[in-house]
């Protein structure tokens, strides 16, 4: 249960991610690179995608709430590092971006260091 819980809010956490990316994209078709002023700002706040991704943050965060309830966090938060690894298979396969050979090797390494936390115990 606890890994599920770890894997849900780490799922929403890269689509939040995801989605937020996708939200920008649209707002620098309308107004370029943004720029922390009120157009700018106007420009993000109109963006459904953005407010959508910030929320699916808010749901993430929730269900990390109860994953922190359940375990230590020095057991937990090493997972939160597989968001790292599901964008990169997001921007492979949704956004079709070309990753490069030394980026699949850290993620490789990032997946090595969540196994052997994962066989340690949760207390």
């Amino acid at each position: 249960m606890l890994i599920s819980l770890i894997l849900v809010s780490v799922t929403l956490a890269a689509v939040a991610q995801l989605t937020l990316k996708s939200g920008m994209n649209r707002v620098a078709g309308r107004v370029g690179e943004l720029r922390l002023d009120a157009a700018g700002l106007r420009a993000v706040a109109s963006t459904p995608l953005v407010w959508l991704g910030l929320a699916l943050f808010g749901l993430s965060a929730v269900v990390w709430l109860a994953v922190l309830s359940r375990t230590s966090l020095s057991f937990a938060y090493p997972f939160a590092a597989l968001t790292y690894v599901l964008i990169v298979l997001f921007d492979l396969v949704v956004l079709h971006e070309r990753i490069p050979a030394l980026r699949w090797g850290g993620v490789a390494f990032i997946v090595l260091g969540i196994v052997l936390v994962s066989r340690t115990s949760h207390g």
